[in-house]
């Protein structure tokens, strides 16, 4: 009985010995991103981007239907309040639009020669062409 006991840490010794080395085996790398999977992140990146100008929108329209209630209530008090004027108005980022899918190969050859021309150009030439 005493040869059993003394046998179970040698096994959970070896046990933990082989999974510990498997974990610590090198994972394959990822692959890159097939241009499908950029279109859509880049539409997910879009659509993220507009829900956030909506929800400011409509925060935008409850803080004016605050400050409304709250001029409201004060001319009925009697006190003396105005509007600010200085508050820039709420815009309407209106429906959604996914971005225009440009194919990725027409991309990379237009860029190409685009960066050697600026690379060449000296400063002003630069400057003036941004404008």
């Amino acid at each position: 009985m005493s040869s059993f006991v003394s046998f179970r840490p040698m096994v959970f010794g070896l046990s933990m010995t082989v999974l510990s080395s498997m974990a610590l085996a090198k994972l394959p790398a990822p692959t890159p991103p097939t241009p499908e999977e950029k279109a859509k992140a880049a539409e997910a990146a879009a659509k993220t981007a507009w829900s956030g100008k909506v929800a400011d929108f409509q925060l935008c329209k409850s803080m004016d239907r605050a400050a409304m209630n709250h001029f409201e209530v004060a001319k009925k008090r009697g006190a003396t309040a105005a509007a600010d004027a200085s508050a820039p108005a709420c815009t309407d980022p209106g429906p959604f639009a996914a971005p225009a899918a440009a194919p990725v190969a027409a991309t990379a050859t237009a860029a190409a020669p685009a960066a050697a021309t600026a690379a060449t150009a000296t400063p002003a030439a630069a400057s003036a062409a941004k404008k």
